[in-house]
């Protein structure tokens, strides 16, 4: 019976996320699979990926051929490098303990670069919501400064027509007061002179 690791699909449409199974080969992709080794979500960034690594390993070693993706999921996680190290024990150019001691600084070194790509992803999305904040306050301000440029200059025409109405008014208060004297003037000369 030929044997693969394989990934069953699970999940919404556009939401989809696997379930790493050992499954014989002609089975059909969601059926009936052996073993259910791990999970692997790819909606996440990065993705996430829990993997039970010794069953991994072990159905390696009895011959089970992983697909082209899930090798690349193994090998993010270490299940090939840990079956290198272990034919390495198994032909004596190296012991357990060694074997052990090379998986272990290779597990920290790639989790610590998982951890440095997170940390990475928050820190640039928090200035990508700052850089947007701060756009958004300066159009809040230039809208805020348009609605008040806006409104202004018509307060502003309002006062100022009102002004020149007063000094229009006060000119020919001033000047219709000298003619509103002087016919009258002429007015009592006049009927004298008759």
């Amino acid at each position: 019976m030929p044997v693969k690791i394989r990934l069953q699909r699970h999940g919404k449409k556009q939401r989809a996320f696997y379930h790493i199974v050992v499954a014989d080969s002609r089975a059909p992709r969601d059926g009936k699979f052996i073993e259910k080794l791990g999970v692997y979500n790819p909606n996440t960034n990065p993705a996430t990926i829990d993997l039970n690594i010794d069953a991994a390993v072990q159905w390696l070693h009895n011959g089970a051929q992983p697909t082209d993706t899930t090798r690349a999921i193994l090998s993010y996680k270490g299940v090939l490098y840990k079956k290198h190290l272990a034919g390495g024990v198994k032909k004596g150019a190296l012991t357990q303990e060694q074997a052990d001691v090379k998986f272990a600084a290779w597990v920290d070194a790639k989790t610590s670069k998982v951890d440095s790509k997170k940390s990475s992803l928050v820190s640039s999305k928090e200035a990508a919501n700052k850089a947007r904040l701060a756009t958004e306050a300066k159009q809040k301000e230039e809208k805020a400064a348009a609605i008040i440029a806006k409104n202004t200059p018509v307060v502003e025409e309002v006062v100022e027509e009102v002004v020149e109405e007063t000094v229009v008014v006060a000119e020919v208060a001033t000047e219709e007061t000298p003619v509103a004297e002087a016919p009258a003037a002429e007015e009592t000369e006049a009927p004298a002179a008759e």
